[in-house]
């Protein structure tokens, strides 16, 4: 699934095509998303508007458009938004189209429909169902290691899983959480509730150095991913421990394990990251 790297890297190659561009019509081929598309509200809403900033929200993407009005992307499992000439072939699993004032198009292809697209009043946005239950943003300047404590008091969970849960952080899917745990030097199973001001600290400082590191470098493509101009990530071929199980660490050389928690599978170094 795109975590909040992909998303930024989505944006970012979205953004010089997509803002000061108007949606001049909207194809709907297929409503069967993770909700129903809402075509009429969807077309009201976004054609003959003009995108005027593009945002990412933990893993939504975010269109603003004239007249107070937001359009909402998310990617789920195995979505794709690209651009392509407007002359261009649909694609296989392409279901949503939106035709843009400069000749391209950008259109949502989604083989698993578990994505989503829907437009919202740009002012009620933080309050609505999708998004007034999400944590701090991790790339925020306000992310550090007393924010992580503070949410973490009262707490006796895996740090793995505080690390994951969106309620308190954002878009810190199971890969990063994974090399941000290793880079920090803390066990995926230690309790929360064992973790000093020190320890927090690094850990908001490997969140957000592992997050910007894959952001540089496309985003992690395993399955689907890829950006607005069909680039795929390559931040895998950077991955300290994720998916390299048996394999020596890189720092110590000892083997790397694989433990499952909560039904995904975690990696860790047992001698540089102790429980």
């Amino acid at each position: 699934m795109p975590e909040l790297p992909e998303i930024e890297v989505l944006r970012r190659s979205l953004e010089p095509h997509l803002v000061g561009r108007r949606i001049v019509a909207l194809r709907v081929r297929n409503r069967a998303l993770r909700e129903p598309v809402a075509t009429a509200a969807l077309r009201r809403q976004t054609v003959g508007r003009r995108v005027t900033e593009l945002r990412r929200r933990a893993k939504f993407l975010l269109a603003d458009l004239e007249g107070e009005s937001t359009l909402v992307v998310h990617l789920g499992m195995s979505g794709r938004l690209t651009l392509a000439p407007l002359g261009a072939p649909a694609e296989l699993h392409e279901h949503l189209v939106f035709e843009l004032d400069s000749g391209q198009k950008l259109r949502f292809r989604d083989p698993r429909r578990f994505g989503l697209a829907l437009a919202l009043p740009t002012a009620r946005l933080e309050g609505d169902r999708h998004f007034r239950h999400l944590g701090i943003e991790p790339l925020n300047g306000a992310f550090d290691g007393p924010v992580l404590a503070a949410a973490a008091r009262g707490r006796r969970g895996p740090v793995k899983s505080f690390l994951m849960d969106g309620r308190i952080v954002v878009g810190v899917g199971n890969i990063y959480a994974t090399e941000a745990l290793f880079e920090a030097g803390l066990h995926p199973r230690r309790s929360v509730a064992r973790i000093g001001a020190p320890r927090w600290t690094a850990l908001a400082e490997a969140v957000r150095a592992v997050l910007e590191r894959a952001i540089a470098e496309g985003g992690t493509t395993l399955n689907d991913f890829a950006d607005g101009e069909g680039r795929e990530g390559l931040f895998q071929v950077s991955l300290a421990v994720y998916d390299r199980e048996g394999e020596p660490c890189l720092r110590c050389g000892s083997a790397v394990r694989r433990i499952v928690q909560a039904g995904r599978s975690t990696y860790y170094c047992p001698v540089c990251q102790k429980p």
